[in-house]
Formats: structure tokens, C-alpha cells, sequence
């Protein structure tokens, strides 16, 4: 009877520790992913909102007399292009990162524009919903910070999770594992953009 347990009690070591070495680290591993990928869509989401916000403050300010068209256009543009550009979060290139980046950059100037624009304009600087609008979008600001932080620890998890011994070699094995990019601030855009609208 001995002798009979012996070879089941082995099976059961040799599948425990296949299943350690191989099902728990895929587990983790598609977890971590997926953590990651949540965290993207909290990024967009926050740039969405900003988005909106933008749009709302477009509306308000078009109806300023003789308030300049360009400058509108300009950050009706931008806007536009940065809803456009969006990610795969289960593929994230760096060159795609970069457009994303460049697309949202270009509103974060256009809007800069429009904000010093505005200083012109008394009435508009006094109007509620503009105060509103200000202090929305500084908070969004804020958020859009925040959630890619976020979005960069879930990624460097993810990330190490991957490169590790014996991770690397039996996560390798699998073609739906690869490191994911992680946000990276452009040269000189580690503050967010100035959005005060309390002219003196």
C-alpha cells in the first residue's frame, strides 16, 4: 500500500510544482496586465475630462465680442487632434507614446495661448463660469498627474514581473507577454501647465 502512494504522492509534488513555476506566474502576470491596462484607461479618462472641459471654456469664451478667432481655432484644432490619437494599452509602442504625447501637447500650448488671450478681456476674466471652468480644469490638471504616476507604477510592476528569473524565461514562452512603455514627461513639461486665470 506504501509502495502505491509513493509514485501518487510524486505526481502530486511534480503538478504542484509545474503549476507554481508555470499557471501562478501566467496568472500573475495577466493580472499585472490587466491592472496596467486599467490604469491607461484612467489616463485617458482624466485627459477626456480635460478635453471636455476644454470644450466648455471654447463655448464660453466664443461668446466674447470680437474675441479672437484664431486663437479659438487653434485650440479647437489641437483638441480635435488629441482625441484622435489614441492607444492600444496592450501594445503600447514608445513611438506611439510619442504621438499621444505630442497630440496632447500640442492643447496643453494651445490652451496657454487662449489663456493669456483671455487677460484682454475683463468681462470674460469676471464671468462665474469661467471662474468655474478654472478651477475644474486645475484640478484636472492635477488628476491627469496623478493617474500617470499610476499608470507608470502599474507598468513598472508589470514590467519586473516579466524580467525576473524564471519569469522571463517561462513568460517568454508565451506571445502575449511583452513590456509595456511607460509615460515619460517630455523635456521641460515636469510642471503641469500653468492654468490661473486670476489676472491682477
Amino acid at each position: 500500500m506504501k509502495k502505491f502512494l509513493i509514485p501518487i504522492i510524486v505526481i502530486v509534488i511534480i503538478i504542484g510544482v509545474i503549476y507554481s513555476l508555470f499557471v501562478g506566474r501566467y496568472n500573475t502576470a495577466i493580472t499585472l496586465q490587466e491592472d496596467a491596462k486599467t490604469a491607461w484607461s484612467n489616463v485617458e479618462s482624466a485627459y477626456q475630462r480635460r478635453s471636455d472641459l476644454i470644450g466648455n471654456l471654447v463655448k464660453t469664451v466664443q461668446g466674447a465680442a470680437d474675441f479672437e478667432r484664431n486663437t479659438l481655432k487653434e485650440v479647437i484644432e489641437a483638441r480635435a487632434k488629441a482625441t484622435s490619437v489614441t492607444i492600444d494599452p496592450s501594445n503600447i509602442t514608445p513611438n506611439q507614446m510619442a504621438q499621444f504625447q505630442q497630440a496632447q501637447g500640442g492643447l496643453t500650448s494651445a490652451l496657454s495661448k487662449l489663456l493669456v488671450t483671455v487677460e484682454r478681456y475683463p468681462d470674460l476674466k469676471a464671468n462665474q463660469n469661467f471662474m468655474n471652468l478654472q478651477t475644474q480644469l486645475e484640478g484636472t490638471e492635477n488628476r491627469i498627474n496623478v493617474e500617470r504616476n499610476r499608470f507608470n507604477e502599474k507598468v513598472g510592476t508589470y514590467n519586473k514581473h516579466l524580467q525576473i528569473f524564471p519569469n522571463n524565461f517561462i513568460l517568454g514562452l508565451f506571445s502575449n507577454f511583452e513590456e509595456m512603455t511607460r509615460f515619460e514627461a517630455d523635456a521641460g513639461t515636469e510642471k503641469a501647465p500653468d492654468v490661473d486665470f486670476d489676472f491682477k
